[in-house]
């Protein structure tokens, strides 16, 4: 890990308007956490609330970090200056990532702890639970979208139609799509942790071992993509 690229890409996720709505999505999942808590029923209202937080805010989260941090680089050009610097590229893609995982636990995962213990105190395991879950996935997402956005200029878009369509329409409707989801495999983790989080059906070993190989997968990708702009001259 480069700390010069890590310090650069720590600065590019706030140095933009997309920090603020960075700041502006946890900020308000936990007002819509108090809100249904004072509002609704308790049980309800923890699934509503958690369940909009794990399934749009947090690959929101980290969709925007993993952009934020390599995207307007890839898109204006200057990529290239970066790489023309004597390091690994696949360590800039380790230093990258590392900025855009932080980013998205403390602002997308950590959230939804604090969300959990907001809606309902009496379960602080659950609530641990949901902040692994959301870890978990949140470490995939982050590495997912840092590959598209070295790969395409558009990685806003697919990250979010990915998000929108795969994880929640698609995963809500068939059943199949669990092996392959990184929500599921977010949430068969934290059913680990508690019982009180609904096990996605992938069994645990799975879940661990498939978010391991796509997290790995992910930011080898994105050093090798980012290689190949160094040979090509590409943007």
């Amino acid at each position: 890990m480069n700390r010069t690229v890590l310090r650069l890409a720590a600065q590019a996720l706030f140095g933009r308007r997309r920090g603020v709505v960075l700041l502006l999505i946890p900020a308000a999942l936990l007002l819509l956490s108090v809100l249904v808590r004072l509002l609704t029923d308790e049980e309800v209202g923890v699934e509503a609330a958690v369940g909009l937080g794990y399934t749009l805010a947090l690959p929101l989260v980290a969709l925007l970090a993993a952009t934020a941090v390599l995207g307007p680089e890839v898109d204006d050009g200057s990529v290239v200056y970066l790489l023309a610097k004597p390091v690994s590229r696949h360590v800039i893609a380790v230093s990258k990532f590392a900025a855009a995982w932080a980013a998205t636990m403390v602002l997308g995962a950590l959230p939804l702890l604090v969300a959990g213990l907001l809606l309902d105190w009496s379960q602080p395991r659950r609530a641990l639970a949901f902040g692994v879950s959301a870890a978990v996935a949140g470490t995939v997402y982050t590495a997912l979208f840092l590959a598209l956005a070295a790969f395409t200029r558009h990685a806003v878009v697919i990250g979010l139609l990915f998000a929108l369509l795969w994880e929640g329409v698609f995963g809500s409707v068939f059943a199949g799509v669990r092996w392959l989801s990184i929500g599921a495999w977010g949430r068969e983790v934290g059913s680990d942790v508690s019982p009180l989080v609904d096990a996605a059906g992938t069994g645990l070993a799975y879940a661990v071992v498939a978010a391991t190989l796509l997290t790995a997968a992910a930011v080898w990708f994105t050093g090798d993509r980012l290689r190949s702009f160094t040979l090509r001259g590409d943007e």
